[in-house]
């Protein structure tokens, strides 16, 4: 039998879909057309979503990468549909999210000329991707493809590019789909060789402890070592704090749970770094939101950090103990040799602290985003995948909606990206259908990419828009009154359009939230409305500000339980 003659977009589609892609999202154009084109032809299972901007199809594949574990791919054409993805790119990256984004790119012989619609998107990503291709022959597809996934997928994840010129995805392809990789010098499989010698170390350093915490990050979850930290945890009674991605990792019900550290983070968590004796890091980076100032930064105790990244370490804190591993194996490896610990006194004195500072707000005073989050975590019985945009109501969101396992947190963490929580929505819908999403958004960010009202209807994706509008920017407003004397420069919202006439317009449903008393009745009608995305607008006080709060450059004993009294000096960093 003569085999079916196939081009290079054929081919990258047959080989996409035997990497296990199986969901692209994307904008169509000119030199994509090829590959578009093949999405008709190929006979592949790959289901195609096309959204209103590259900048949400990225955000979409972003979304179902964090709720399932799985990459997705983004196809978009050349020179501004291209330039379009970069703010999604980024934010997979900084996050270290596994995709594959596909630009069309214009012919080979026109490169570096100024033709029509081409850029250097290979140059232009190239400090925001893992790894970066520009495809030149066809038969390069086959292996570059089977690359870019291995890429995405293995070590620490991240988002890959391929450009792929229009004549080199039309030209035929005679390579094999089958082949072999050719990445010399890209070894993940040592991230899971453990040294004897390091868990040995671990174990003498837990028997002197007498306040050990461990601080969960997002290489935890990437990692998928719940189970092991889960055990590691419990047997020895050692209490357990987590970064904003790290959310989930650890059931945030459990007795032993700290919620989330860092700059709004829980008090109670702040206070455990400030008074532990030795700190168990395993898969954060120690970014500055969680660090305060690097100097004092668990000053009085041991370090040990655990990450499967080498550069991570040192970066930003000094360990004691360096493990460069899979947070799965290390933990795995260390529970066999673990024991329980002694430390009444220290789970005593933290929850004297949790009893000390809840997490609380007044309901008097009008609606505030706090109680409206509050009764979602309590309808949802905690078990709602959740994602947010950047601001005020992201932070009160990881404070008030607990996450009882891993992958239902969904936030833009390293780059703050604002218009991220609703298309991230929709990816996270499509890939965990039979579960509830909502995605928790301010005025400002929604607006951002509220276009993709378009693709969750037509999806039909029963996500649950939460529109916290205070008619502000409100966590740099927050910053403006107690940093810069109350001035309100650029943050005034005026113009707002009417959020639940918008989305009816777009055939999504409605409804209005203006006052306490309607907020249990008004979500419990929108989280049985499973017809398509719903949208419930949500008319919040204007000025409410997030705490805890620590200042950014601030060190975590420098924690803000409270509106202050006086003027603060303006902090180093940024909000």
């Amino acid at each position: 039998m003569i085999a079916q003659p196939r081009d290079g977009a054929q081919t990258l589609l047959k080989c996409l879909e035997a990497g296990g892609i199986e969901i692209m999202f994307g904008y169509s154009g000119g030199a994509a057309l090829p590959i578009f084109d093949a999405l008709e032809t190929a006979g592949t299972n790959i289901k195609f979503v096309l959204s209103r901007h590259e900048q949400g199809a990225t955000h979409m594949a972003d979304g179902y990468a964090r709720a399932t574990g799985k990459p997705a791919a983004v196809l978009v054409t050349s020179g501004p549909g291209a330039g379009n993805t970069i703010t999604g790119i980024m934010t997979a990256h900084m996050d270290s999210i596994p995709m594959i984004v596909i630009s069309g790119q214009q012919v080979t012989w026109m490169l570096g000329k100024d033709a029509f619609q081409e850029a250097d998107i290979f140059g232009i990503t190239m400090p925001i991707v893992k790894h970066s291709y520009l495809v030149k022959d066809s038969n390069d597809i086959p292996r570059i493809t089977k690359e870019a996934i291995y890429l995405a997928t293995t070590g620490r994840p991240g988002p890959v590019l391929i450009d792929i010129p229009k004549n080199i995805s039309q030209g035929d392809c005679t390579a094999p789909l089958d082949c072999e990789i050719d990445l010399p010098g890209y070894h993940p499989e040592t991230a899971y060789q453990v040294e004897s010698r390091d868990i040995e170390t671990v174990i003498e350093m837990l028997q002197k402890s007498e306040r050990p915490l461990i601080l969960a990050g997002h290489g935890a979850m990437l990692a998928h070592a719940g189970p092991e930290l889960k055990e590691l945890a419990e047997t020895c009674r050692i209490p357990v704090c987590s970064t904003l991605l790290g959310k989930g990792i650890f059931d945030e019900t459990h007795e032993l749970s700290l919620g989330m550290l860092g700059m709004h983070g829980t008090a109670y968590a702040n206070k455990a770094v400030c008074e532990t004796d030795l700190m168990i890091n395993i898969g954060s980076r120690f970014d500055d939101r969680i660090i305060g100032q690097a100097d004092k930064f668990c000053k009085n105790a041991k370090i040990i950090h655990v990450d499967i990244d080498p550069s991570e370490m040192d970066k930003m804190i000094k360990p004691d103990l360096k493990i460069v591993g899979d947070a799965k194996v290390v933990l795995a490896e260390l529970n066999k040799w673990i024991r329980p610990l002694e430390t009444k006194n220290w789970l005593a004195t933290l929850d004297g602290y949790k009893k000390r500072f809840p997490l609380n707000y007044k309901i008097q005073g009008g609606l505030k985003m706090q109680h409206i989050l509050d009764v979602v975590d309590r309808l949802t019985e905690s078990n709602a995948v959740i994602t947010t945009d950047v601001g005020q109501h992201q932070m009160w969101s990881a404070q008030f909606n607990k996450s009882k396992a891993p992958w239902n947190w969904i936030s833009s963490g390293g780059a703050g990206t604002m218009g991220f929580g609703f298309p991230a929505a929709i990816g996270a819908q499509m890939g965990r259908p039979d579960d509830v999403v909502i995605a928790v958004v301010g005025d400002g960010g929604f607006q951002m990419t509220l276009c993709e009202l378009a693709t969750a209807v037509l999806q039909k994706v029963p996500i649950k828009i939460l529109v916290l509008n205070n008619h502000f920017l409100g966590m740099v407003r927050q910053w403006q009154e107690l940093f810069f004397e109350n001035r309100t420069s650029g943050v005034d919202l005026e113009g707002n359009p009417d959020f639940v006439k918008l989305a009816e317009s777009y055939g999504a449903k409605g409804f209005q939230i203006k006052r306490p008393a309607d907020i249990e009745k008004v979500l419990t009608k929108a989280l049985e409305y499973n017809e398509g995305p719903c949208l419930i607008n949500c008319e919040v006080v204007k000025e409410d500000n997030v705490f805890p709060m620590i200042p950014a450059g601030a060190a975590l004993e420098d924690m803000i339980i409270e509106k202050p009294k006086h003027r603060m000096e303006k902090p180093v960093g940024s909000t």
